[in-house]
């Protein structure tokens, strides 16, 4: 939720002045003629007095050490906000209640939102002057939750929603930890190998003045640089993780780094597939609140972490206004698969596009499901060659010198 500043004129044809809190300036239109206001300018506020007071008392007792919120402290936050919303609590009592909690940010972040209750500005407005803590998503459901009374249904969304997140990354680094484990050995038993058991090897083979094996001129070659160069591999490492990130900040950059990551061998489809599941249930979410067609493809185009999936959300949104219909731009995309494509479609016909959106999430949420569980069987054959290669290396780097030199013996 943002705040722009709005000219526009009255049914009487007087200019007005003012502000507004809104997720786009299309929405922001959309309230203002609610109001019977004709806007002539709407403008994005850079910063706002309450975002000054919000950042100035987020700078007391956080630096780059505080942990950031965590996804866990959010489900609690959002279950207990059910519960006392439900049973009628008011909404201050109820913040304050919940506000002595372990996260730090959690806690400030509350805080400052009881002030502005206090003050009479409303809780979404309050929870968006903290975009690091409530992403946009969560501000404009519970926006769409004050406005409908059905604040604690709101919260119950957020919180089924904050779940299955939690759900998916607890798979995801289940499936990831025993190849990661792997590669961590592979790396520290190449730098022990280089640094402390070729080199043994080597002394012994000078003292032979015979030519030794291609293979084993490497591996000492190898070795030699690891001992006496290695500020060399240091500073090649330090310039590409730099280049890496320079590229990464263009927009250009970002465009083709997220597609890359989802065009990968093995893990890319997974990868692919679990954004597609987060763009399906919280759309289907926004939907399910209230939320219009287009202001929630803009905020779901933020919420599911990827600049390319990202660009052809918001390319889908764009062919909307035009006037297509929502089954159309998503075949024209070319993100779904074509059973997809027939429940939208079907969806659309029907009027129940949040729920077969939700059938979406699920049909991809249980492919992503099997597919991690098989994760590791199809990176292990990997793993094992390369084990298998290092190993084929040493043997044949050390131990061919050694047998000629047996045979010159014999």
């Amino acid at each position: 939720m943002a705040s722009f500043q709005y000219t526009g004129r009255t049914l009487q044809g007087e200019v007005t002045n003012g502000t507004l809190d809104s997720s786009d300036q299309q929405s922001a239109a959309k309230a203002l003629l609610a109001r019977s206001i004709t806007p002539i300018k709407i403008t994005p506020l850079k910063q706002s007095k309450s975002k000054q007071s919000a950042a100035n008392a987020g700078q007391a007792g956080v630096n780059f050490l505080t942990p950031q919120v965590a996804i866990d402290d959010l489900i609690i936050f959002c279950r207990q906000m059910y519960s006392l919303t439900k049973a009628g609590i008011p909404i201050i009592r109820a913040v304050s209640g919940l506000s002595n909690t372990r996260s730090v940010r959690l806690k400030l972040a509350l805080n400052d939102v009881i002030d502005q209750l206090e003050k009479g500005r409303n809780l979404s407005s309050a929870m968006a002057q903290y975009p690091k803590v409530f992403s946009q998503l969560f501000v404009s459901i519970v926006h769409v939750g004050e406005n409908t009374g059905q604040l604690d249904t709101a919260f119950l969304q957020l919180s089924h929603y904050l779940e299955r997140e939690q759900e998916t990354r607890k798979q995801i680094k289940a499936a990831t930890r025993y190849p990661t484990f792997v590669i961590f050995a592979l790396v520290a038993a190449l730098v022990v190998m280089n640094i402390f058991v070729i080199p043994v090897f080597a002394g012994m083979f000078e003292k032979f003045d015979t030519e030794l094996p291609l293979m084993t001129r490497m591996l000492l070659g190898m070795s030699d640089f690891f001992m006496n160069q290695w500020y060399v591999l240091i500073g090649i490492i330090l310039v590409s993780g730099f280049i890496i990130k320079q590229f990464k900040d263009t927009q250009q950059g970002q465009l083709k780094w997220d597609y890359w990551k989802i065009k990968m061998p093995i893990v890319g489809d997974i990868v692919e597939r679990s954004l597609l599941a987060r763009f399906s249930r919280s759309f289907a979410m926004m939907l399910k609140a209230g939320v219009p067609l287009t202001s929630a493809l803009s905020l779901v185009a933020e919420a599911v972490s990827n600049a390319y999936m990202s660009d052809a959300i918001i390319t889908m949104r764009r062919r909307i206004e035009k006037g297509e219909s929502l089954s159309r731009v998503a075949s024209a995309s070319g993100l779904f698969t074509s059973l997809v494509l027939q429940m939208i479609h079907v969806g659309e016909e029907t009027g129940q596009v949040d729920d077969l959106l939700t059938e979406v999430a699920e049909f991809y949420e249980r492919e992503v499901e099997y597919d991690i569980k098989s994760l590791t069987s199809k990176i292990e054959p990997i793993l094992i060659s390369i084990v298998a290669v290092m190993v084929l290396v040493l043997a044949l780097g050390i131990f061919t010198p050694m047998w000629d030199m047996m045979g010159v013996v014999g």
